[in-house]
């Protein structure tokens, strides 16, 4: 870890993955941290999660890994990677025309490189273990922000007694707004610095927003999610299907996915319309196995029981999908929001996690090339301004990223529900990994290799596959031009138009 030989009081609202990371970058640069959680401790099992299911799976893929490397944490990255699973690509599923079930395998990538499912309990596990054992670091669990004065850097927090059992997502009327004699503590708290990483309903940003002119956009998208599970094989407690991949069952406007877990069991998820979800809910038993039958064919027998189908779909909350876009990410020298606080998107890439512990490494980067963690006296600038200079440098960078990568998530639904069937997605597909396996010198990749497997910027990435896209529509313009002159050239060979050829005979005379 580095050594700084000054601190910087640095306040972290939110424990999550994203949160727990900037705590540690902050801590290993000397600072002294503080993280302030709205739930209890997320190692407890009994916590409540964020969206009431009983466990996330997540694809972690470079970025994310690469802004836990540089966290220089020994050991923290290889206990995480060694409780992921390798998932090498995508494993179509659908009915044949004759009736058959089928599984068609789709490689991530032509150079064998893969991404990792992960659980986020566990990833999120051990990163708190890391930060508890930093004597520079301090957690505090059942604390909800409830106000910030980011000029005279104070926060204010309720400390609660219970543990939070509600959150926005999925109110349950299980907390009801008790009166002011009986509210819980409220402490004031004060600070150099604040992240906010405290997710898409972020109470920090919320209190920035009165500081900042910040620009605010959200939007729900007309589809529901709902988790299901498949269970080990009765047989032999070993994977009901391939673990190597991340299974899709496209339905055009709807889709069921399935990622394993270590365990050997998969974490399943629906994404669907709100209608599709209406309309299962009044079916029968019969009916409602019949209709998942149709639209996902194989996993209802075959990997989940009726009875257990039909129970998930009833007791697991049905959640909304949201995107957010924000901007400026900070205010001045006093506070930065990271993560799904600044830019919450869909999650159709694979990336939500992944951008979020991206944001902490480009924050140091440029906290770091800003000389914030710089105490030479011959420094022209105060820390509290370089400090400023840097968070106002962030923004300007990670802005259009964030908005890239939320669009490219968008777009990726329509391709994982209908795309990966789709034959003009698969000759692009294969020509890409083509032009970039057979003739490297020309930087050609798709746009999953470069968001997944590499850390170009994610404006940087879209602006790329654009050019790509623009040549490849070239390439087989004038190919289909050159095909068609020549079987022109073929045709005025033949007796039939003998008056065509003569026509242009006498056009060259």
């Amino acid at each position: 870890m580095r050594n700084a030989n000054g601190k910087q009081k640095v306040l972290v609202v939110g424990a999550g993955p994203v949160g727990a990371l900037a705590a540690l970058y902050a801590a290993g640069r000397g600072d002294d941290v503080e993280v302030y959680e709205l739930r209890d401790d997320l190692r407890d099992p009994s916590t409540t999660p964020l969206n009431f299911t009983k466990s996330i799976n997540l694809a972690l893929s470079e970025r994310g890994i690469n802004s836990m490397r540089h966290a220089e944490c020994e050991g923290l990255l290889n206990a995480i990677l060694n409780e992921s699973i390798p998932m090498h690509g995508r494993m179509i599923h659908g009915r044949g025309k004759g009736g058959e079930l089928y599984e068609e395998p789709q490689l991530y990538d032509a150079q064998g490189r893969y991404i990792r499912a992960v659980d986020r309990a566990m990833l999120n596990k051990r990163l708190l273990d890391y930060l508890e054992q930093m004597p520079n670091v301090s957690l505090h669990f059942n604390h909800k922000l409830t106000g910030a004065d980011f000029k005279k850097n104070i926060a204010w927090f309720e400390q609660r007694t219970t543990p939070m059992i509600d959150h926005a997502q999925n109110p349950t009327g299980s907390s009801p707004v008790k009166p002011d004699k009986d509210r819980p503590e409220e402490i004031s708290v004060d600070f150099d610095f604040m992240i906010g990483a405290d997710g898409a309903h972020s109470a920090a940003r919320f209190h920035m927003m009165k500081f900042a002119r910040l620009a605010y956009q959200q939007e729900y998208i007309d589809t529901l999610w709902c988790e299901f599970h498949i269970n080990p094989k009765t047989s032999d407690s070993s994977f009901a299907i391939s673990p190597d991949h991340l299974h899709i069952w496209p339905g055009g406007s709807f889709m069921f996915i399935a990622i394993p877990s270590m365990d050997k069991s998969f974490t399943c998820t629906l994404f669907a319309p709100e209608s599709y979800f209406t309309a299962l809910g009044p079916l029968s038993p019969e009916d409602f196995v019949s209709s998942f039958s149709e639209n996902f064919p194989g996993v209802c027998p075959e990997l989940i029981s009726p009875q257990d189908l039909r129970q998930q779909f009833t007791e697991n909350p049905h959640l909304p999908l949201l995107s957010i876009k924000c901007t400026p990410y900070h205010y001045k020298s006093s506070a930065v929001i990271l993560g799904d606080a600044a830019h919450a998107m869909v999650p159709f890439y694979g990336q939500g996690m992944n951008a979020g512990l991206e944001d902490v490494r480009v924050l140091f980067d440029f906290l770091d090339a800003h000389d914030v963690y710089n105490f030479s006296p011959k420094l022209a600038t105060s820390r509290k301004e370089r400090r400023e200079g840097a968070l106002n440098a962030y923004t300007v960078q990670r802005t259009p990223d964030a908005a890239a990568i939320n669009d490219l998530a968008l777009r990726n639904y329509q391709e994982m529900s209908a795309g990966v069937k789709s034959p003009l997605y698969r000759m692009r597909k294969w020509l890409e990994e083509s032009v970039s396996l057979y003739l490297p010198s020309l930087g050609w990749s798709t746009q999953y290799s470069r968001v997944s497997f590499g850390n170009q910027r994610y404006s940087e990435v879209e602006k790329a596959v654009a050019r790509q896209g623009r040549i490849i529509v070239t390439v087989v313009g004038l190919g289909f031009v050159g095909l068609t002159g020549l079987t022109a050239f073929g045709l005025m060979r033949r007796d039939g138009l003998r008056p065509l050829r003569e026509f242009v005979e006498n056009l060259r005379k």
